[in-house]
Order: C-alpha cells, then sequence, then structure tokens
C-alpha cells in the first residue's frame, strides 16, 4: 500500500467534512389540533357544526372531508419520511466523527512511522560506520577483555532496541493500513446515507407542498370549514377515549422537572409550527417536547420515534403531567400531557400551537422522561 497515498487521502477526507455542516431538520407527523374550551381543555364542549362537507368546487369531486382526510395522509407520509431522512442524518453524522478520528490516526500513524524509521536509519548508519560488524563481532575482536565485558550489556541492549523500532515499524504499519481501509468504509456509508438523506428530503417537500397545494384551491369558506371538520373529528376521538373512562383513573401529580416542562410547553401556545424548528419562534411537534424537556434539566432524543424508542413506556392510567403521548402506529406525532385529559402540541404546518384533547388522536403509548 503506498502510505503517502494514504495519508493524503486522509487529509482530504477531513477537509471534505466541511460539507457537513448543514443543519439537521427534524419533523414529525402532524395532526390536527383540537378547539380550545372553557374549563377543562379539549375535554368537552363540541365545536357546532355548519352543514353537511358537501362536495368542494375547488377540489373537484371530492367532498371536504376526502379533501381533509388527503391533507392529513399527505402530512402522515411526510413524518414517515422524515423518520427515515433523521435516521440517515445521525447515521451520516456518527460515520462523519469516525472519519474525523480515523483521519487524525492516519495523519498520527504517518508521523510515528517517519520517526521510526529515522530511528532505524540511524542504527542502520552506526553499523556502517562500524565497518558493516554487528557489536559482538566488534567487541570480541576488541584486546580489552574488560571493554568485551562492559560492551555485552550495551551491545544486547542495542539488539533489543533495533528489534523493538522494527516491531513497533511492522505494528503501525498495519494499523496504518486499517486506518485507512475503515477510513474508506465509513466514507463509503456516508456518501450512502446522504443520499437516503437527500430521497427523503425531497419526499418530505413533495407531500408537504402537495397539502398545502390542496389547501390553497379551497375558497375561504371551505378552508374554515375544513378546520371545523378537523375539530370535530378530534371531538370525536375525544369523547369516544373519554366514555372509555380513561381518564378516572388519570389523577397523578406532576414530578417538579415535569411542571416545569409543562410551564415551557404552555408558554408557547400561540407560536406557528414549523418543520423542523426547535424554536423559540416556531417548533415542530417533537422540537416542542424536546425542548420543554431540555429547559427541565432532562434532555430526551429529538424526534418522537426515537422520544417512543428510548423512554421509559407508562401506562396511560399512571400518566401524569409532563408525561408524552405518542400518537399513531409509526409514532409519528408526539404531544405532551398536561393535566385534565389535555394535551399541548404543535400539530402540523400551517396551524399554531395549541391545546388538545388526549384522546384526539390514535394513541399508541405514553413515555416519561423523568422516570
Amino acid at each position: 500500500m503506498n502510505r503517502r497515498h494514504s495519508a493524503a487521502a486522509a487529509i482530504t477526507l477531513v477537509c471534505a467534512l466541511a460539507v457537513l455542516a448543514a443543519p439537521v431538520q427534524a419533523f414529525a407527523a402532524p395532526a390536527p389540533p383540537a378547539p380550545e374550551q372553557p374549563g377543562m381543555p379539549g375535554v368537552s364542549g363540541a365545536p357546532g357544526a355548519s352543514g353537511a362537507s358537501g362536495a368542494s368546487g375547488a377540489s373537484g369531486k371530492k367532498s371536504l372531508e376526502e379533501v381533509r382526510a388527503e391533507i392529513d395522509d399527505l402530512y402522515r407520509e411526510a413524518g414517515a419520511a422524515t423518520d427515515a431522512y433523521l435516521l440517515a442524518e445521525e447515521r451520516a453524522e456518527k460515520q462523519s466523527g469516525e472519519i474525523v478520528k480515523l483521519a487524525q490516526a492516519i495523519v498520527e500513524g504517518q508521523a510515528k512511522i517517519a520517526e521510526l524509521k529515522s530511528r532505524a536509519g540511524a542504527q542502520a548508519r552506526e553499523q556502517y560506520r562500524n565497518a558493516g560488524l554487528p557489536p559482538g563481532a566488534q567487541l570480541m575482536l576488541s584486546g580489552d577483555p574488560q571493554l568485551f565485558l562492559d560492551g555485552v550489556t550495551r551491545a544486547r541492549q542495542g539488539q533489543q532496541a533495533a528489534k523493538g523500532v522494527l516491531a513497533e515499524l511492522n505494528r503501525t504499519q498495519e494499523d496504518l493500513k486499517t486506518y485507512t481501509q475503515d477510513a474508506s468504509t465509513n466514507w463509503t456509508k456516508l456518501e450512502a446515507n446522504r443520499v437516503k438523506q437527500a430521497k427523503a428530503k425531497k419526499k418530505i417537500n413533495a407531500q408537504i407542498a402537495a397539502a398545502k397545494k390542496l389547501e390553497s384551491r379551497l375558497e375561504k369558506k371551505e378552508r374554515a370549514r375544513l378546520l371545523e371538520l378537523e375539530q370535530q373529528a378530534e371531538y370525536k376521538s375525544q369523547t369516544a377515549w373519554l366514555s372509555s373512562g380513561a381518564l378516572k383513573e388519570i389523577n397523578r401529580e406532576a414530578s417538579a422537572s415535569g411542571k416545569e416542562a409543562v410551564a415551557y410547553a404552555t408558554a408557547q401556545i400561540g407560536k406557528p409550527y414549523g418543520w423542523g424548528d426547535e424554536g423559540p419562534k416556531s417548533y415542530d411537534c417533537s422540537g416542542l417536547t424536546s425542548q420543554a424537556w431540555a429547559a427541565a434539566g432532562h434532555p430526551i432524543p429529538r424526534t418522537s420515534q426515537e422520544q417512543w424508542r428510548q423512554l421509559p413506556h407508562i401506562a396511560i392510567k399512571d400518566m401524569r403531567p409532563g408525561d408524552l403521548i405518542i400518537y399513531f402506529g409509526d409514532a409519528t406525532h408526539v404531544g405532551m400531557y398536561i393535566g385534565d385529559g389535555a394535551i399541548v402540541h404543535a400539530p402540523r404546518p400551517g396551524r399554531n400551537i395549541t391545546l388538545a384533547g388526549a384522546g384526539s388522536m390514535e394513541i399508541l403509548g405514553v413515555v416519561r422522561p423523568d422516570k
């Protein structure tokens, strides 16, 4: 292997890492917000209906209810694509970090090899100056017995040092070979994950653009009716959840950290949803929950999927304010339980952070950041 070429390649890898500085974006699939109601938020008070969801002129033959369902599906699909995007981003960051370490090890290995070769060269030159005879032979030819005896130890030490230099040189060269191979492997994986990121980002943008296009075709009255339909769907789901008796067993008090997290999250009510945002002006759903718990002194994973995967799971009956409710089978949405059967969450693009019924969407489970 050409060691000089390996070192040059390693340095190139380090320089190339500058292109990895793009900020991480995150998104979790949204769900429509519930109406803000007096008394216990998200628990009672159905919004008034303004007639059946008849066919919309702006949406062709599709009814407003069909348009609403299609928009929700598009945002859910965007959330699933974002999961792939974030996974690729996480892996890319890990691999770029490994490449930096390996590149540094390669450079250090090259410097060590140069130093060892210098020492070996010095030993070879010394032997050359002694007419090519090994130290032992020179001592045997000496006419001074004491000189011979005194020099035996030095000769042995010199031989051991020479062997040590050569052994260390061989080990370092093997390490350098391994480092170079590992760097090449990580670089290949890095590029593959960058391709996955690009594909996922393209799908995300396409799904969000399609959803926004559907909404933009609606007239003002139809958009208002669309929001009303979202609220009705949430109310129906929340009512069914409450009718199951779930709220009767949920009466636990928040922990001190949970109270801080709830205070942070509720203080953001009214701010807009922002894809990949973590505040302070806008948030996506998991950006809101992760920042709220970070403010409470308990950093948690950034995405709803990782929050579900890594945080301790809690039975719904044991839920307390500050816990996170994960929604949908693919864990693509999250809200923070605040008590009284309500959550605070960032619904989706085009909506603001708001209160909603805890049962207004399909619950996957509950996690507790400070268990």
